[in-house]
């Protein structure tokens, strides 16, 4: 605890929980350059791997424990396709940012001038991991506590949105229905920082705008954007 270079009262008040058992608070808090960095020196340290593999579990338990008593008419196949999209390691970051998780990393010299606080991958493998070690300390009640606000508003944007169907499939079968129809997805806006940039897109026919969608990829905001033509041509 005295070597830890950042205040550990600071990642407790964000998760909202103080920990009996501070190593494995700061274990989850440890890749492995800097924990490789210490066994070269001889000193026996332990990363944030195996919790990352329980807090995946954990992860996945909760999700889908939400979907199933919150999403009642939806099959197993669709609930699947969104709980993926809860979980995948672009909705991990971006949880991960809200408790600003990177600043409390302990990370090797090399990560750590290379970006290492803000890695997308870094910071989902790490936000599993302090669930786990959330699990461990206190149980899976706790772990619902602090995960429930964040997975639960992602899960209810997604349904909202439709972003687990796949819009521009069936928005592209229905306009080859007719002959000589070009359909484009066009980007007419790009903003915010590099590691979480907005789109916008426009769903254009024959050069008319028939949809409109902004989301932090490409694709998300084209499928945003052909649920909405979708839905002016009446097939929604």
């Amino acid at each position: 605890m005295s070597n830890y270079p950042f205040p550990i009262t600071g990642i407790e008040e964000s998760v909202g929980h103080t920990f009996s058992r501070k190593d494995i608070l700061l274990t989850a808090l440890t890749h492995s350059s800097y924990a490789n960095e210490q066994r070269s020196k001889g000193l026996d340290t332990l990363d944030n791997e195996r919790l990352e593999y329980l807090g995946d579990s954990v992860l996945q338990l909760v999700a889908s424990e939400y979907l199933y008593f919150n999403y009642l008419d939806l099959p197993e196949g669709e609930m699947s396709k969104i709980r993926a999209a809860a979980v995948c390691e672009k909705a991990l970051c971006e949880y991960a940012e809200k408790i600003e998780l990177g600043s409390y990393m302990m990370l090797g010299h090399g990560e750590e001038k290379g970006g290492g606080r803000t890695r997308p991958s870094i910071l989902a493998d790490a936000f599993e991991a302090l669930l786990a070690a959330i699990f461990i300390d206190a149980g899976i009640d706790k772990v619902k506590q602090f995960l429930l606000p964040l997975i639960s508003a992602k899960i209810n944007e997604i349904v909202e949105t439709g972003s687990s169907k796949d819009y521009k499939t069936l928005l592209q079968q229905i306009v080859q229905q007719e002959q000589g129809e070009i359909l484009q997805y066009v980007t007419v806006g790009e903003s915010g920082p590099s590691h979480l940039r907005i789109f916008e897109v426009e769903a254009r026919l024959n050069s008319n705008v028939i949809g409109r969608g902004t989301g932090h990829s490409k694709r998300e905001a084209e499928q945003i954007a052909a649920k909405e033509a979708l839905t002016l041509f009446g097939n929604i």
